[in-house]
């Protein structure tokens, strides 16, 4: 059986690369929380093997758009409604199937995409939905070194064959 070589890491923010909570203050969003697992694995592991990194989010963020820059993300997509319909029009636009993305994300609004990628993957604290769904489950929290576990399984993917779904 042939697996296909993953080329783009597409990922979640809330939820996924943090831990879900949004701080506010009387001026509107204060801080969000990352975790350096999750930021080593995007800035050095990824680009060491080929593949892309990609962030894509619901919401608009400075902290987002910030975090990205600091990490070399490859893009950043934000206040993106229909992340299916987003991922379809990226593939088609970078020259890829949607077998050669793998996905990261928590709630119902990745589950499309965690379906349709080649990889679909989600944090141990994901929607039960979500979970259900996805071909790899992380032992890792959301924010908590969830994508670094993921991408590691791209890495193993990519490198001896072994693929999740």
């Amino acid at each position: 059986m042939s697996t296909t070589h993953i080329k783009f890491l597409v990922t979640d923010v809330d939820g996924t690369l943090t831990d879900g909570k949004i701080y506010m203050g009387g001026g509107g969003e204060a801080m969000k929380a990352f975790d350096v697992k999750d930021g080593y694995a995007i800035h050095e592991m990824l680009p060491e093997h080929g593949v892309t990194t990609v962030i894509v989010t619901g919401r608009q963020s400075e902290i987002v758009a910030n975090r990205a820059r600091e990490l070399g993300a490859d893009s950043v997509y934000q206040g993106v409604g229909d992340k299916l319909a987003f991922l379809k029009t990226f593939a088609a636009e970078n020259g890829v199937t949607l077998g050669e993305i793998a996905y990261i994300g928590d709630d119902l609004s990745d589950l499309g995409c965690i379906a349709a990628c080649g990889l679909g993957g989600c944090p141990a604290d994901a929607a039960d939905e979500v979970k259900r769904r996805a071909g790899f489950v992380s032992a890792k929290a959301g924010g908590s070194g969830a994508v670094r576990d993921f991408a590691e399984r791209i890495i193993k993917n990519n490198t001896t064959g072994e693929t999740v779904k």
